[in-house]
């Protein structure tokens, strides 16, 4: 067989990779995936969602991740009612254990419903010492938070399905949130939610738009999708890992591997969690509704639930569900060397006001009491596990401030 000469060759390998290239790009302008993959069958409820979307900067081999240094500049957008309190312990006690300087609030919010300010975090100055990690409840706002933070933070946060979210706010915020409060019920509110809705009265953007109003974001100016997407598309540059309530234990480990932190750093119990007899379950029509009527959070929604599942195959299925799963034993093991009872409890029954957790709205809150009789180190890591968040941020301001409010008196560094 005659070969071609070597700069013909060089021609038509070159003409062979155009294609499939244009081929390439081809596929995923239109959605196609190239693999058929559908829904993992390891995650039974998954539901992709279709479209695009920026691209995830995510390893693109999953069986040998790039060697990096753990992240130590954190900004952590907490959303209302997603299961946030749940990562700010985490970070709580990764701060805390590597001695890290928290950008706090006064009291336990930044100001909220307000847009966030710099001046609000406790011990800033312009031109002074940044800090390490800001977590705790805000109405984002980039450019004031960029004076808090060093430029090389990572930003992420977590959003949920606005069904759900809703039939939570509704239970939760129904004592602050005018609209909820005229409805005798979610079923009324569903029946004629412009009825009792006022977007000018305060406590109303938790009835309407929650994730929306959190994230920073104005109402649309002009209708049409145009203006939502580019609101979408700067939130993707801002926040490369954006996690699910729905798959919280596949976003521990998302987020573990984005932070390059160690598996045992992302361990967590449940905080926050409504005690399961007062969560009312919703009917198809019902979540429905809820979506309609929060229409901008439902697709700020689908938009990041597009680039989730992006991220997990960039990460690798199998991978995924292999850490899963050691995550949800080292939860099991833990709760069997730490809790009373191996598992959440009601208010009652934890005599330790410490790890009590505040009670707000309708539900009752649940917590954890710990077991009887731990060691030192036992009882150390088990308290700051179980420690609820404002008891938690009240912990870290006396070791950051100390009793006069002078920081560094308690042991906080100062960078």
């Amino acid at each position: 067989m005659k070969l071609l000469p070597r700069c013909c060759r060089l021609q038509v390998l070159g003409a062979a990779l155009a294609v499939c290239m244009t081929i390439g790009f081809t596929l995923q302008l239109l959605g196609v995936p190239f693999q058929g993959r559908g829904s993992p069958d390891w995650l039974p409820h998954l539901r992709l969602l279709p479209g695009g979307g920026a691209e995830e900067r995510a390893p693109s081999n999953p069986l040998s991740p790039r060697p990096c240094q753990p992240r130590r500049h954190i900004v952590f957008l907490k959303t209302h009612k997603t299961g946030s309190s749940t990562i700010v312990n985490l970070l709580h006690r990764f701060g805390e254990t590597q001695g890290l300087r928290f950008a706090l609030p006064p009291r336990y919010q930044f100001g909220y419903p307000y847009p966030f300010q710099a001046r609000r975090v406790k011990g800033y100055r312009p031109g002074g010492p940044s800090f390490d990690i800001l977590c705790h409840h805000m109405r984002f706002d980039l450019p004031e938070v960029q004076k808090v933070m060093p430029p090389d933070s990572f930003y992420f946060s977590i959003v949920r399905d606005p069904g759900s979210l809703a039939e939570s706010a509704f239970s939760y915020y129904r004592g602050v949130a005018p609209a909820f409060r005229r409805a005798g019920s979610l079923t009324q509110f569903l029946a004629a939610p412009e009825r009792f809705y006022d977007p000018a009265e305060r406590g109303n953007h938790y009835a309407r738009n929650l994730l929306w109003f959190d994230f920073g974001l104005a109402l649309p100016a002009a209708p049409g999708p145009k203006a939502v997407r580019v609101a979408l598309a700067q939130l993707e540059r801002t926040f490369p890992l954006v996690l699910l309530t729905e798959y919280f234990d596949e976003s521990l480990v998302l987020l573990r591997e984005a932070l390059c932190w160690a598996e045992e750093d992302v361990d967590a119990f449940r905080h926050n969690g409504r005690n399961p007899r007062a969560v009312r379950p919703l009917d198809s029509a019902q979540a429905a509704q809820l979506r309609a009527w929060n229409g901008l959070d439902w697709q700020l929604y689908a938009h990041f639930n597009r680039s989730f599942w992006r991220r997990v195959e960039a990460f690798g299925p199998a991978r995924l569900q292999a850490e899963v799963a050691r995550l949800r034993e080292r939860r099991r093991a833990l709760a069997e060397r730490c809790l009373l009872g191996g598992g959440p409890v009601e208010v009652a029954g934890i005599p330790d006001e410490r790890i009590r957790p505040f009670q707000f709205g309708q539900a009752q809150i649940l917590g954890y009491a710990l077991r009887p009789g731990l060691g030192p180190a036992e009882q150390q890591l088990c308290t700051r596990m179980v420690t609820p968040e404002l008891q938690y941020k009240d912990r870290l301001d006396a070791r950051q401030f100390g009793a006069n409010g002078s920081e560094g008196a308690g042991g906080g560094r100062g960078r």
